[in-house]
């Protein structure tokens, strides 16, 4: 029986939930208060996880597909419960596209694209075949080193001199608007709102008494990591160039070097990018089969993995035409079409029909 620990849980959670928010500048819309925005994200993106977490213990033991029939009835909450993995599969296509824009202008200039994603692919398909517990003991034991590496590019920073703090000021000196612009939705959606997918991993916890704290901890780290390099981007970059560029992480880590012989650190942003989206993109494979497990009965999952990873290259190497149109389509398109309806709506008269059935159950007071 799979079972996996508190610790690799919520490594796992930090994991997804930084993603390649980092790399590309959480709500640079927002300008110099960009770092507001995403502790007010953060602060929302809790409580909707929490309504995730509270529908997880008033239905113990069933995944997120299994909710929707069991509220709802076969007929209504099957075919919602078939949006979820197919989403995930979308999703998981937009990770390839990110590193479609990415790696190839970063890394890897003179090799082709088809060469890097179909490798990136082996390397997910064969994780998805070593299983739930493997994944989760790789986030386990990446999490401690990337978020060292983390800290010494900050400490980098610090001592290049190259910090000017009045790039923060005057803090909401253009108001609220811009800040609530990039909170709402794609600020608390595409961080956080995702998380209800590992509502198909929640069930292998070992310790569930403890689900609730791990996600609420989880949130508090990546929130607080994704505010501190937003903050040392704007501080050193300004907010001008935040907004303007598309990777600003990889523009501020080219700011360092050691002992002006050690330098093109930028290097060191790839490659996290890297490690988050191939574990963003295997967890959003692996809920996605266990989903198409539930919903159609199968006790095979090597066909699903296959079907699923090949539909998933084949459509985020075909995505977008440019970063540009796929950055478009998922801030302004994919938040209001998809997320809001699968990650809000339904899960928020999910958690109504079924408090109001617990209310209704004999000697419940």
């Amino acid at each position: 029986m799979i079972k996996v620990s508190g610790y690799q849980l919520f490594a796992a959670t930090v994991f997804f939930q930084l993603g390649t928010t980092v790399v590309f500048g959480f709500a640079s819309d927002a300008g110099r208060d960009a770092w507001i925005a995403i502790l007010l994200s953060a602060s929302i993106g809790m409580l909707v996880i929490l309504g995730y977490t509270v529908l997880a213990n008033m239905m113990p033991g069933l995944t997120l597909v299994e909710w929707f029939p069991k509220q709802f009835g076969p007929w209504l909450g099957i075919p919602i419960a078939w949006l979820y993995p197919l989403l995930f599969i979308y999703d998981a296509a937009r990770g390839i596209s990110d590193l479609e824009g990415l790696v190839p202008v970063t890394l890897l200039p003179g090799t082709p694209t088809w060469v890097i994603l179909g490798c990136m692919m082996l390397v997910i398909v064969y994780l998805l075949f070593s299983g739930v517990e493997v994944i989760f003991r790789l986030a386990g034991l990446l999490l401690p080193i990337i978020l060292l590496s983390f800290l010494l590019e900050l400490l980098l920073l610090l001592s290049s001199q190259s910090i000017i703090l009045s790039n923060i000021f005057p803090i909401l000196g253009e108001g609220w608007g811009r800040v609530w612009k990039s909170v709402w939705p794609f600020g608390i959606l595409q961080t956080f709102g995702e998380t209800i997918e590992f509502a198909m991993l929640w069930t292998f916890l070992k310790q569930d008494g403890k689900l609730t704290r791990i996600n609420l901890i989880a949130v508090m780290v990546s929130g607080i990591t994704i505010t501190v390099f937003d903050m040392f981007a704007i501080m050193v970059l300004g907010e001008s160039v935040f907004q303007r560029n598309v990777y600003p992480l990889l523009v501020l880590l080219k700011q360092l070097s050691i002992s002006d012989f050690l330098d093109n650190l930028d290097a060191l942003g790839v490659m996290h990018f890297m490690t988050t989206t191939l574990l963003k993109i295997t967890l959003h494979l692996i809920t996605a089969v266990l989903a198409i497990r539930k919903l159609t009965r199968s006790q095979g999952y090597r066909l699903p993995i296959l079907i699923a990873a090949a539909v998933t290259l084949w459509t985020g190497s075909n995505m977008a035409q440019s970063v540009a149109d796929h950055l478009f389509v998922g801030t302004r398109i994919l938040p209001y079409n998809l997320w809001i309806p699968l990650f809000l709506v339904i899960p928020g008269i999910l958690l109504t029909v079924a408090w109001i059935r617990k209310q209704q159950e004999p000697g419940y007071e």
